[in-house]
């Protein structure tokens, strides 16, 4: 399993190629593309898939009699990385070709430095009266951001506070000329550069995945992790009587407050055009939201074993002892009483092991996109994830077995008929 879940991080580069490689999969089990631009034609017991922007992507199945609600699990499809500027190529002593670039999202930025970088994402390509988004991976070892050498920087190892305009930019090539990653870009696309009008292009660790004992450590763990094995769960389950929704959005690390981001219309959008397909009024689609379960799948912190003291000492949890229900006071998740017993029971009879996490009290944590979510289709709701080592790095660790619990959990959640029976009420079938 672990074999697989690495092959896909090598080919999602960006959201887009991830996103990508999510509509292959749902496509080889029968799913039916959806355009949100056209009319829907959503027939009971049919399985579809609708994207936005390329980067986030809904897919659910219907039963064959009725909508009585829906089981949802969403996770996100970007990391934290570097993204190009417009106009981006630099000359720097008129010998070396960097790029400049920005951060996208909350990044440990001194992991990126001294390894082999690549560059993938969307071109915008101008052909005859119309533009055409095209995904482009350079996929070679093409960039690098070199450390200054402590000979030139006496406080690097005590506590060096990186600048991201000076410190961080790429080098790219030599030469004191400006147009070759324009020309890279484009004979990666199959296009000419004059055609390309615009582009969304990031910065990617190429450092290949790698397992060991019970642990694997690659590139965008958090949260590629949560959205590959919430797609296995998608996939293995069986035809239910609710509707099972996967949903991946873009653009949590940097607040979701996008049209294709957890703060969007995304999620409400596909669900009440489907409902309507099936024939139900606002009223009853609205009755079915209320009544229906959202898992927010987005990873979580493994004891680190270098400074356990950074961790609440009863709500601790580590790598290869199972799926991760996250807790906090103030919302940061929305896990209560009733969404936390009701995955907790789903999961001990499926034989899955949980743990539980909640911070320090006096260590704010991060956030996730569930509460987000939650403000435009609010229902029952809880988060969780996978305990993992060095978040939001170039390089994560993570443990093997939690891929298999992972996968277990959410099949048997899809699985799982959830009733909600009254206001804090929830009856399993």
């Amino acid at each position: 399993m672990i074999s697989n879940f690495l092959s896909f991080i090598r080919k999602s580069p960006s959201a887009f190629h991830a996103v990508e490689q999510i509509c292959l999969a749902l496509q080889a089990k029968g799913f039916q593309p959806l355009n949100e631009m056209q009319d829907w034609a959503v027939q009971p017991g049919g399985k579809y898939y609708v994207t936005r922007n390329q980067s986030s992507v809904i897919a659910f199945t219907t039963p064959q009699k009725g909508v009585g609600h829906f089981q949802i699990v969403a996770s996100h499809s970007d990391s934290p990385m570097f993204k190009l500027k417009p106009h981006c190529e630099d000359v720097a002593c008129g010998k070396y070709l960097r790029l400049n670039t920005e951060r996208y999202g909350g990044m440990i930025m001194s992991s990126w430095f001294d390894r082999p970088l690549s560059i993938a994402g969307r071109v915008l390509v101008r052909e005859g009266g119309s533009i055409t988004a095209k995904l482009v991976d350079l996929d070679r070892d093409a960039a690098i951001i070199p450390n200054m050498p402590i000979h030139f920087n006496r406080d690097i190892n005590d506590g060096y506070k990186y600048n991201a305009q000076t410190d961080l930019l790429p080098l790219y090539a030599q030469g004191g000329e400006k147009g070759k990653l324009a020309d890279d870009v484009a004979a990666a696309a199959g296009v000419s550069a004059d055609s390309i009008v615009g582009s969304d292009l990031f910065l990617y660790n190429r450092m290949p995945g790698t397992a060991w004992d019970a642990y694997f450590a690659c590139p965008r763990i958090d949260d590629l992790e949560c959205a590959w094995t919430s797609l296995q769960g998608f996939l293995n389950a069986e035809s239910a009587d609710h509707v099972n929704v996967y949903a991946v959005f873009d653009n949590e690390e940097v607040g979701s407050s996008t049209k294709q981001g957890g703060d969007s219309t995304f999620l409400t959008d596909v669900l009440s055009r489907a409902s309507a397909c099936l024939g139900l009024t606002d009223a009853q689609f609205r009755a079915a939201a209320a009544a229906s379960f959202m898992v927010s799948a987005d990873n979580a912190h493994a004891v680190h074993p270098n400074h356990p003291e950074k961790y609440d000492a009863g709500n601790r949890t580590f790598m290869n002892e199972g799926v991760v229900i996250k807790h906090n006071a103030n919302q940061k998740y929305t896990t209560d009483g009733v969404s936390a017993a009701v995955f907790e029971t789903i999961c001990q009879n499926a034989g899955v092991p949980v743990q539980h996490f909640a911070n320090r009290s006096d260590v704010p944590g991060g956030s996730t996109l569930g509460n987000i979510a939650n403000t435009q289709l609010s229902m029952n709701t809880l988060d969780i994830g996978l305990a993992q080592l060095a978040m939001h790095s170039a390089y994560e660790t993570a443990g093997q077995q939690d891929v298999g619990y992972m996968v277990d959990a959410l099949t048997a959640f899809y699985n799982t008929d959830i009733c909600v029976t009254a206001d804090g009420n929830v009856c399993l079938k």
